[in-house]
Protein backbone atom coordinates (compact mmCIF):
# COMPACT_ATOMS: atom_id res chain seq x y z
CA UNK A 1 0.00 0.00 0.00
CA UNK A 2 1.30 3.45 -0.92
CA UNK A 3 0.89 5.93 1.90
CA UNK A 4 1.85 9.38 3.10
CA UNK A 5 4.16 9.23 6.11
CA UNK A 6 4.78 12.97 6.55
CA UNK A 7 3.02 16.23 5.64
CA UNK A 8 5.66 18.96 5.72
CA UNK A 9 5.64 22.76 5.47
CA UNK A 10 8.02 25.66 6.01
CA UNK A 11 7.41 29.36 6.49
CA UNK A 12 10.27 30.34 4.19
CA UNK A 13 11.85 29.02 1.01
CA UNK A 14 15.32 27.52 1.20
CA UNK A 15 14.82 25.85 4.56
CA UNK A 16 14.00 22.34 5.71
CA UNK A 17 10.35 21.62 6.29
CA UNK A 18 8.70 20.22 9.41
CA UNK A 19 6.17 17.41 9.58
CA UNK A 20 2.94 18.98 10.84
CA UNK A 21 0.92 15.78 10.57
CA UNK A 22 -2.05 17.14 8.62
CA UNK A 23 -2.98 20.05 6.43
CA UNK A 24 -5.07 21.03 3.41
CA UNK A 25 -4.20 20.87 -0.29
CA UNK A 26 -5.58 23.93 -2.10
CA UNK A 27 -6.53 23.66 -5.78
CA UNK A 28 -4.13 25.49 -8.12
CA UNK A 29 -1.95 26.51 -5.18
CA UNK A 30 -0.46 23.76 -3.00
CA UNK A 31 -0.17 22.91 0.66
CA UNK A 32 -1.79 25.47 2.97
CA UNK A 33 0.66 27.89 4.64
CA UNK A 34 3.68 26.47 2.83
CA UNK A 35 6.28 28.83 1.41
CA UNK A 36 6.33 27.01 -1.95
CA UNK A 37 2.55 27.05 -2.47
CA UNK A 38 1.48 28.64 -5.75
CA UNK A 39 4.86 28.13 -7.39
CA UNK A 40 3.78 27.69 -11.02
CA UNK A 41 3.39 23.97 -11.86
CA UNK A 42 5.59 22.91 -8.92
CA UNK A 43 2.90 23.41 -6.29
CA UNK A 44 3.61 20.31 -4.20
CA UNK A 45 6.82 18.32 -3.89
CA UNK A 46 6.99 14.62 -3.07
CA UNK A 47 9.91 12.40 -2.03
CA UNK A 48 9.89 8.73 -1.08
CA UNK A 49 11.06 7.45 2.28
CA UNK A 50 13.02 4.90 0.27
CA UNK A 51 14.99 7.75 -1.34
CA UNK A 52 15.73 9.35 2.02
CA UNK A 53 17.04 5.98 3.23
CA UNK A 54 19.79 6.18 0.60
CA UNK A 55 21.11 9.35 2.20
CA UNK A 56 20.82 7.87 5.68
CA UNK A 57 22.96 4.97 4.43
CA UNK A 58 25.63 7.54 3.57
CA UNK A 59 25.80 8.66 7.16
CA UNK A 60 23.44 11.64 7.15
CA UNK A 61 20.97 12.17 9.97
CA UNK A 62 18.01 13.17 7.80
CA UNK A 63 14.31 12.43 7.72
CA UNK A 64 10.99 13.63 6.29
CA UNK A 65 11.01 17.32 5.37
CA UNK A 66 14.80 17.68 5.42
CA UNK A 67 14.88 17.74 1.61
CA UNK A 68 12.20 20.47 1.56
CA UNK A 69 9.57 18.04 0.27
CA UNK A 70 5.91 18.56 1.17
CA UNK A 71 4.82 14.95 1.16
CA UNK A 72 7.02 12.03 2.16
CA UNK A 73 5.70 8.75 0.79
CA UNK A 74 6.18 5.04 1.27
CA UNK A 75 5.48 2.16 -1.11
CA UNK A 76 5.23 3.99 -4.42
CA UNK A 77 7.87 4.37 -7.14
CA UNK A 78 7.55 8.13 -7.53
CA UNK A 79 10.42 8.74 -9.92
CA UNK A 80 8.96 6.42 -12.56
CA UNK A 81 5.51 8.04 -12.60
CA UNK A 82 4.93 9.71 -15.99
CA UNK A 83 4.14 13.41 -16.09
CA UNK A 84 0.35 13.71 -16.09
CA UNK A 85 -0.21 10.85 -13.64
CA UNK A 86 -3.08 11.52 -11.26
CA UNK A 87 -2.86 10.61 -7.58
CA UNK A 88 -5.68 10.52 -5.06
CA UNK A 89 -4.18 11.83 -1.81
CA UNK A 90 -6.36 10.87 1.12
CA UNK A 91 -10.07 10.77 0.35
CA UNK A 92 -10.54 14.04 -1.54
CA UNK A 93 -7.46 15.76 -2.94
CA UNK A 94 -6.14 14.89 -6.39
CA UNK A 95 -2.62 15.67 -7.58
CA UNK A 96 -1.31 15.66 -11.15
CA UNK A 97 2.39 14.95 -11.62
CA UNK A 98 3.90 17.97 -13.40
CA UNK A 99 7.66 17.38 -13.17
CA UNK A 100 10.04 14.56 -12.27
CA UNK A 101 13.31 15.70 -10.71
CA UNK A 102 14.74 19.19 -10.94
CA UNK A 103 17.91 21.09 -11.70
CA UNK A 104 19.50 22.66 -8.64
CA UNK A 105 21.19 25.96 -9.45
CA UNK A 106 22.50 26.37 -5.89
CA UNK A 107 23.91 23.51 -3.83
CA UNK A 108 22.08 22.84 -0.59
CA UNK A 109 23.59 22.09 2.82
CA UNK A 110 22.89 18.39 2.38
CA UNK A 111 24.89 18.29 -0.84
CA UNK A 112 27.89 19.84 0.86
CA UNK A 113 27.63 17.37 3.74
CA UNK A 114 27.34 14.22 1.63
CA UNK A 115 28.59 15.28 -1.78
CA UNK A 116 25.18 14.38 -3.19
CA UNK A 117 21.46 15.08 -2.79
CA UNK A 118 18.68 12.72 -3.77
CA UNK A 119 15.92 15.29 -4.28
CA UNK A 120 16.98 16.54 -7.76
CA UNK A 121 16.93 12.97 -9.13
CA UNK A 122 14.13 11.26 -7.22
CA UNK A 123 11.83 14.02 -6.03
CA UNK A 124 8.75 14.85 -8.06
CA UNK A 125 6.40 17.80 -8.29
CA UNK A 126 2.65 18.00 -8.75
CA UNK A 127 -0.23 20.40 -9.26
CA UNK A 128 -3.30 20.31 -7.03
CA UNK A 129 -6.28 19.81 -9.35
CA UNK A 130 -8.83 19.01 -6.61
CA UNK A 131 -8.45 20.24 -3.08
CA UNK A 132 -8.98 18.36 0.16
CA UNK A 133 -7.67 17.45 3.59
CA UNK A 134 -4.53 15.38 3.90
CA UNK A 135 -2.83 13.72 6.87
CA UNK A 136 -0.15 11.24 7.84
CA UNK A 137 -1.34 7.69 7.16
CA UNK A 138 -3.52 8.62 4.18
CA UNK A 139 -3.29 6.38 1.15
CA UNK A 140 -1.81 7.61 -2.11
CA UNK A 141 -3.70 5.93 -4.94
CA UNK A 142 -2.90 5.92 -8.64
CA UNK A 143 -5.93 6.98 -10.68
CA UNK A 144 -6.81 6.22 -14.27
CA UNK A 145 -6.54 9.22 -16.58
CA UNK A 146 -9.11 9.54 -19.35
CA UNK A 147 -9.15 11.37 -22.69
CA UNK A 148 -12.01 13.77 -23.30
CA UNK A 149 -13.44 15.70 -26.22
CA UNK A 150 -15.61 18.84 -26.01
CA UNK A 151 -17.93 20.09 -28.74
CA UNK A 152 -19.60 23.49 -28.45
CA UNK A 153 -22.68 23.75 -30.66
CA UNK A 154 -23.10 27.39 -31.54
CA UNK A 155 -23.72 29.28 -34.77
CA UNK A 156 -22.35 32.52 -33.29
CA UNK A 157 -19.44 30.79 -31.63
CA UNK A 158 -18.41 29.07 -34.86
CA UNK A 159 -18.67 32.41 -36.65
CA UNK A 160 -16.45 34.17 -34.13
CA UNK A 161 -19.29 36.36 -32.89
CA UNK A 162 -19.43 34.88 -29.38
CA UNK A 163 -16.74 33.68 -26.99
CA UNK A 164 -17.08 30.08 -25.90
CA UNK A 165 -17.42 30.13 -22.11
CA UNK A 166 -18.99 26.72 -21.53
CA UNK A 167 -16.26 24.63 -23.14
CA UNK A 168 -13.57 25.89 -20.71
CA UNK A 169 -15.88 25.14 -17.76
CA UNK A 170 -16.18 21.53 -18.92
CA UNK A 171 -12.39 21.28 -19.29
CA UNK A 172 -11.86 22.67 -15.79
CA UNK A 173 -14.36 20.31 -14.17
CA UNK A 174 -12.96 17.25 -15.95
CA UNK A 175 -9.40 17.86 -14.71
CA UNK A 176 -9.68 15.36 -11.81
CA UNK A 177 -10.51 12.63 -14.32
CA UNK A 178 -8.24 13.35 -17.29
CA UNK A 179 -7.38 15.74 -20.08
CA UNK A 180 -9.45 17.39 -22.80
CA UNK A 181 -7.40 16.41 -25.84
CA UNK A 182 -9.75 17.69 -28.54
CA UNK A 183 -12.25 20.54 -28.66
CA UNK A 184 -14.27 22.15 -31.41
CA UNK A 185 -16.89 24.84 -31.95
CA UNK A 186 -19.41 23.65 -34.54
CA UNK A 187 -22.43 25.45 -36.04
CA UNK A 188 -25.88 24.16 -35.08
CA UNK A 189 -26.05 21.81 -38.04
CA UNK A 190 -27.01 18.18 -37.56
CA UNK A 191 -24.60 16.61 -40.03
CA UNK A 192 -21.62 18.69 -38.91
CA UNK A 193 -22.19 17.95 -35.24
CA UNK A 194 -22.63 14.23 -35.89
CA UNK A 195 -19.44 14.13 -37.95
CA UNK A 196 -17.48 15.89 -35.18
CA UNK A 197 -18.71 13.34 -32.63
CA UNK A 198 -17.78 10.42 -34.90
CA UNK A 199 -14.27 11.78 -35.43
CA UNK A 200 -13.66 12.22 -31.73
CA UNK A 201 -15.03 8.77 -30.94
CA UNK A 202 -12.72 7.33 -33.58
CA UNK A 203 -9.68 9.04 -32.04
CA UNK A 204 -9.54 6.95 -28.86
CA UNK A 205 -11.43 9.54 -26.83
CA UNK A 206 -13.17 8.03 -23.82
CA UNK A 207 -15.98 10.56 -23.48
CA UNK A 208 -17.31 13.44 -25.57
CA UNK A 209 -19.26 16.25 -23.92
CA UNK A 210 -21.35 18.58 -26.03
CA UNK A 211 -22.59 21.95 -24.83
CA UNK A 212 -25.45 23.87 -26.41
CA UNK A 213 -28.27 23.02 -28.78
CA UNK A 214 -30.42 21.07 -26.29
CA UNK A 215 -33.39 23.43 -26.07
CA UNK A 216 -36.59 24.00 -28.06
CA UNK A 217 -35.30 26.40 -30.72
CA UNK A 218 -35.54 25.18 -34.34
CA UNK A 219 -31.70 25.34 -34.47
CA UNK A 220 -31.29 23.22 -31.31
CA UNK A 221 -30.51 19.85 -32.88
CA UNK A 222 -27.63 18.49 -30.78
CA UNK A 223 -29.71 15.58 -29.37
CA UNK A 224 -30.75 14.55 -32.89
CA UNK A 225 -27.13 14.66 -34.07
CA UNK A 226 -26.14 12.56 -31.06
CA UNK A 227 -28.82 9.97 -31.84
CA UNK A 228 -27.41 9.73 -35.37
CA UNK A 229 -24.10 8.58 -33.84
CA UNK A 230 -24.69 6.55 -30.69
CA UNK A 231 -25.35 2.80 -30.75
CA UNK A 232 -26.73 2.44 -27.23
CA UNK A 233 -28.55 4.95 -25.05
CA UNK A 234 -27.73 5.71 -21.41
CA UNK A 235 -31.07 7.26 -20.39
CA UNK A 236 -30.28 7.47 -16.68
CA UNK A 237 -27.77 10.30 -17.23
CA UNK A 238 -30.12 12.88 -18.81
CA UNK A 239 -32.91 11.72 -16.48
CA UNK A 240 -30.73 12.42 -13.43
CA UNK A 241 -29.58 15.76 -14.85
CA UNK A 242 -33.13 16.95 -15.45
CA UNK A 243 -34.36 15.68 -12.08
CA UNK A 244 -31.61 17.28 -10.04
CA UNK A 245 -31.29 20.58 -11.92
CA UNK A 246 -35.08 21.02 -11.83
CA UNK A 247 -34.61 21.63 -8.10
CA UNK A 248 -32.88 24.88 -9.07
CA UNK A 249 -35.06 25.90 -12.02
CA UNK A 250 -38.25 24.51 -13.50
CA UNK A 251 -36.85 25.34 -16.96
CA UNK A 252 -34.63 22.24 -16.64
CA UNK A 253 -37.57 20.15 -17.85
CA UNK A 254 -37.23 21.84 -21.25
CA UNK A 255 -33.76 20.42 -21.86
CA UNK A 256 -33.75 17.66 -24.48
CA UNK A 257 -30.20 16.50 -23.84
CA UNK A 258 -29.43 12.81 -24.28
CA UNK A 259 -26.52 10.43 -23.64
CA UNK A 260 -25.29 7.29 -25.33
CA UNK A 261 -22.38 5.12 -26.35
CA UNK A 262 -20.64 4.60 -29.66
CA UNK A 263 -18.00 1.90 -29.56
CA UNK A 264 -16.28 2.51 -26.21
CA UNK A 265 -16.93 6.27 -26.17
CA UNK A 266 -19.54 7.90 -23.97
CA UNK A 267 -21.31 10.97 -25.41
CA UNK A 268 -23.22 13.30 -23.10
CA UNK A 269 -25.20 16.42 -24.05
CA UNK A 270 -25.01 19.42 -21.73
CA UNK A 271 -26.84 22.77 -21.94
CA UNK A 272 -25.19 25.87 -23.37
CA UNK A 273 -24.72 28.22 -20.40
CA UNK A 274 -21.63 27.95 -18.15
CA UNK A 275 -23.78 27.86 -15.01
CA UNK A 276 -25.96 25.05 -16.35
CA UNK A 277 -22.87 23.12 -17.48
CA UNK A 278 -21.43 23.36 -13.97
CA UNK A 279 -24.70 22.20 -12.39
CA UNK A 280 -25.11 19.29 -14.79
CA UNK A 281 -21.52 18.07 -14.44
CA UNK A 282 -21.91 18.21 -10.67
CA UNK A 283 -24.77 15.73 -11.05
CA UNK A 284 -22.70 13.41 -13.23
CA UNK A 285 -19.36 13.61 -11.42
CA UNK A 286 -20.11 11.10 -8.62
CA UNK A 287 -20.58 8.31 -11.20
CA UNK A 288 -18.43 9.49 -14.12
CA UNK A 289 -15.26 7.66 -13.13
CA UNK A 290 -17.14 4.42 -12.46
CA UNK A 291 -18.94 4.70 -15.79
CA UNK A 292 -15.66 5.17 -17.67
CA UNK A 293 -14.00 2.30 -15.81
CA UNK A 294 -16.77 -0.05 -16.91
CA UNK A 295 -16.98 1.27 -20.45
CA UNK A 296 -13.24 1.17 -21.12
CA UNK A 297 -12.53 -2.00 -19.13
CA UNK A 298 -9.97 -0.19 -16.97
CA UNK A 299 -11.59 -0.65 -13.58
CA UNK A 300 -8.79 -2.77 -12.17
CA UNK A 301 -5.77 -1.06 -13.73
CA UNK A 302 -4.80 1.27 -10.90
CA UNK A 303 -3.49 -0.64 -7.90
CA UNK A 304 -3.59 0.85 -4.43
Amino acid sequence: MAEIIAVCTSANKGERKKNIGESYLIKDKGLKDDAHAGFAHRQVSLLAEESIAKMVARGLEVGPGDFAENLTTRGIDLVNLPVGTRLLAGTEAILRVSQVGKECHDRCAIYYQAGDCVMPREGIFAEVIKDGKIKVGDELILKNSYRFGVITASDKGAGGERKDESGPVIEEMLLPYGEVVNSAIIPDERAGLAEAMKKMAGANIDAVFTTGGTGLSPRDITPEATLDVVERLVPGIPEAIRRETAKNTSKAMLSRGTAGIVGSTLIINLPGSPRAVRECLSVISPVLEHALEILTGRGGECAR
